[in-house]
């Protein structure tokens, strides 16, 4: 692998991470009620997903030629975002909760 593949990796974990982890919309916007529900926590992990994907064919399309992809594909690959945003996922809806005193 290649220096833009590992910067893509650790990118990845981290667009799929941070929604989870911060309590402002895109880590900016501070939200109405202090606290984000959990549809924007799911619309800010799937524009992060949106925004690998294009950082990836971008990196693709540097590299040589762009492969067609069918359904399977991204199917996988947004299986394998949900598995890289498990750990801020059960921290924020899971543990965090059971910890606060």
């Amino acid at each position: 692998m290649t220096a833009p593949m590992y910067t893509l990796l650790v990118l990845t974990v981290f667009f799929a991470n941070f929604p989870f982890v911060t309590q402002r919309i895109l880590g900016v916007f501070p939200v109405r009620g202090g606290k984000k529900r959990f549809v924007v926590h799911l619309g800010e992990w799937l524009s992060g997903f949106v925004v690998c994907g294009l950082l990836a064919r971008l990196l693709e399309a540097r590299a040589g030629t762009v492969h067609p992809q069918d359904w399977e594909f991204y199917a996988v690959v947004l299986c394998l975002y949900a598995v890289c945003a498990f750990p801020a996922f059960v921290w924020r809806y899971f543990w965090h909760g059971r910890n606060r005193e």
